[in-house]
């Protein structure tokens, strides 16, 4: 360490925390239970040469703090703190090793990966019993004290109705890499998604918000560094409050603002996948980054013998959110982001974690209870991936009222009706009308279900169609990674085809997928190429993929790639214009109150209402429903109008050859209008054109009929 003249230091505040510039001086703040004592560590602009270590002066309410006036913006720094290194009890101090402050606004550079990064000395026999005394900082990227300037600004527009919505998960590096027209330096940061090209595209599309897979800085593994691969997902997360470097440009954190708000200004909403259940730190023989070395008996939840870690996220750890502590230090990022990025909402990774009590899932956790009652954070859109891999873990409409949740049963039951498989019908039926039997309770309204076909974790809609197996072998883990069964279907080859029939066949059946999925009620959620026929050629694991593998190949698109989009686009446009397939009730299959009719009806192929029987047929692959655009009171505005809408009839045939439909009789009804026909290349949105019953729908293949009457 090079010694420089010594900086004065204050008492200083211990709110808030972190380091905070008032435009004089900073204030350093960090949160340790346990400590014995905690030293702040300046470096030079590089990050690369200590110049200080100053012992932060006060300990107030378990946080230590203190007040530099002679530092400002762009300070490098980290923190040593000191304590008993006993992991038999749970602490693992070492004051030997730099650390994060959780609460950095920024960091700079990466992580290098050396033995010296671990507490304990690496190969030793007892393993994390032993103590390593080796310097780890300069192998870890340096926390940067920031100007708050450039996050200030105004405030967000109005929420969008979350049944309005049409969700588009996609990841800031591999959107834009390959993305024609963009400049070299601004591919795989924020700065090219807020470029204008980008804004329009997703606003043609007919997208209302994006979901961006985690932008929180993270690390890459070590092993997957040596195999010449990246944690390119970023579900690795070391920090909350800082952005990954890597998606930053030269405007650092003002590009992500940029961003939101070029969004914001095209009618497009911003939501960011978070990872609050568990950081990069591992198990017991991970390393020691930041919350570990700070106070890892407050941070972690810890087994019996804790020693170990309970690892209900399957990564070594789980952070202990019914700490006060901690459970702030989340929702002090969520804040955060909302406040000052002005982001509208997040999506939670293995949010069953963040609900656990006593390791058991509570409906009224600290986190949730937490959540609900805070002014900003109540009135986000907050999604729930509802499971984990602990013990009860699987909580699929288990999450409180307010929360959208992704429902991984309707994309399984969507995959296996167009596959073929058999005894589907019950089940589609509740996931085409919104799954009530999951989310029909406490005021619960359809849009608490996302529905999916495709995410970012499985098979692109491409690969789902050309695909019966994983070909993961780029990952470098004998293709043992990734979900053996995926519901998927090659229609007649593995992998590339140029049988015309096959590739016809396989265009038909992304078009059934996606009409599905825009055409269910319900919160629809597309992942970014679907639209334009991206692969990942059959890779469903692509988490460590930061290459042509897992970017989206714009310039591989086809003339039925663009016909797929523009499909797209026309679906996303109908489904806007017609509120039946986005009602913020649930249908009931019951007379709608003040009208005649039933809000939705089950029809088989010969227009007959479907029996028990039918339901009960497990080689049935046809089914229609009849779903009414009558208001009567029960659809209304805000305004107590009546919000009344066409009726349609949406019919499906998954079996291997054509199907006369029958339309059901009724004189209130006039038309009846042909919207759609996947079975057509164009999907006939096109032009609607008037049809005769019966109609004959091909093999594989959905149609949708219009009447102009309610």
């Amino acid at each position: 360490m090079t010694k420089r003249k010594h900086l004065p230091v204050w008492p200083g505040s211990p709110r808030p925390l972190g380091a905070s510039w008032d435009g004089s001086g900073t204030n350093f703040a960090l949160f340790s239970a346990y400590a014995e004592a905690v030293e702040l560590c300046l470096f030079d602009q590089a990050g690369t040469q200590e110049l200080e270590r100053i012992p932060l002066p006060e300990y107030t309410n378990e946080i230590w703090h203190g007040y530099l006036p002679d530092v400002g913006p762009g300070q490098r720094y980290g923190y040593r703190v000191y304590g008993p290194y006993r992991p038999e009890a749970g602490q693992r101090f070492n004051h030997h090793k730099l650390l994060l402050d959780p609460y950095a606004r920024s960091l700079r550079g990466r992580i290098e990966w050396h033995d010296a990064l671990f507490g304990y000395t690496v190969g030793h026999a007892d393993a994390d019993l032993s103590f390593d005394d080796r310097d780890s900082a300069p192998y870890l990227p340096k926390c940067v004290v920031i100007d708050p300037a450039i996050t200030a600004d105004r405030q967000r527009p109005p929420p969008r109705p979350w049944h309005e919505m049409v969700i588009y998960e996609m990841h800031v590096r591999g959107f834009s890499m390959r993305f024609a027209g963009l400049d070299e330096a601004r591919r795989g940061t924020f700065g090219g998604l807020a470029d204008e090209r980008v804004v329009d595209y997703l606003r043609e599309l007919g997208i209302t918000a994006v979901e961006l897979m985690p932008v929180h800085a993270f690390v890459n593994d070590r092993r997957l560094l040596e195999n010449g691969l990246r944690n390119y997902w970023g579900y690795n997360s070391i920090n909350f409050f800082a952005a990954d470097s890597d998606y930053l440009g030269e405007g650092g954190a003002g590009e992500i603002k940029a961003f939101v708000q070029r969004m914001h200004a095209a009618g497009i909403e911003v939501i960011l996948d978070v990872i609050y259940n568990h950081t990069a730190e591992g198990n017991q023989l991970g390393p020691t980054l930041s919350m570990r070395g700070i106070d890892n008996l407050s941070y972690y939840q810890l087994a019996e013998d804790p020693r170990y870690y309970e690892n209900c996220t399957g990564t070594g750890n789980a952070l202990q959110l019914h700490n006060p502590s901690v459970l702030r230090m989340v929702t002090d990022s969520m804040r955060y982001w909302a406040n000052e990025m002005e982001v509208d909402g997040f999506r939670f990774d293995l949010a069953s974690t963040l609900a656990r009590a006593d390791k058991e899932f509570d409906e009224h956790a600290s986190f949730l209870d937490a959540v609900a009652q805070d002014p900003v954070l109540s009135r986000l859109k907050l999604i729930a991936e509802p499971w984990d891999i602990g013990p009860g873990g699987y909580r699929l409409g288990g999450f409180p009222p307010g929360w959208a949740e992704w429902n991984d049963r309707y994309r399984d039951t969507v995959r296996r009706f167009w596959r073929g498989d058999p005894g589907q019908l019950s089940e589609l039926a509740s996931r085409l009308a919104g799954s009530s039997d999951l989310f029909n309770r406490s005021g619960r309204r359809p849009w608490a279900s996302v529905n999916f076909v495709t995410a970012h974790d499985g098979f692109t809609l491409h690969d789902l169609v050309s695909y019966n197996g994983k070909h993961n072998a780029a990952n470098g883990e004998d293709n043992r990674d990734g979900a053996d069964e995926n519901f998927s279907c090659n229609n007649g080859a593995e992998g590339p085809a140029e049988d015309p029939d096959i590739i016809a066949l396989r265009q038909r059946q992304k078009r059934n997928l996606l009409a599905t999925l825009l055409l269910s009620e319900g919160l629809p959620m597309l992942l970014a190429g679907d639209e334009m026929g991206n692969s990942q050629g059959g890779n469903n694991n692509a988490y460590c993929q930061d290459n042509e593998i897992a970017w989206l190949n714009w310039d591989a698109m086809e003339e039925r790639d663009e016909a797929l989009r523009l499909f797209v686009r026309r679906l996303i446009e109908l489904r806007r214009r017609h509120i039946v397939f986005h009602r913020d009730r649930f249908f009931h299959g019951r007379r709608i109150p003040g009208a005649k009719v039933r809000d939705l009806v089950w029809f088989r192929p010969d227009g007959r209402e479907m029996t028990k029987k039918n339901w009960q047929d497990a080689e049935a692959r046809t089914l229609a429903l009849r779903i009414s655009g009558e208001a009567g009171r029960y659809h209304l505005t805000e305004r107590g109008e009546e919000e009344r809408d066409d009726t349609f009839l949406l019919m499906l045939n998954a079996a291997d050859h054509p199907v006369g439909f029958r339309f059901p009789e009724d004189r209130d009804l006039r038309g009846p209008l042909l919207v759609l026909d996947t079975s057509r290349e164009d999907g006939g949105l096109d032009q609607e054109r008037p049809v005769e019953s019966p109609f004959e729908l091909e093999a594989r293949a959905l149609a949708l009929v219009r009447y102009s009457g309610g």
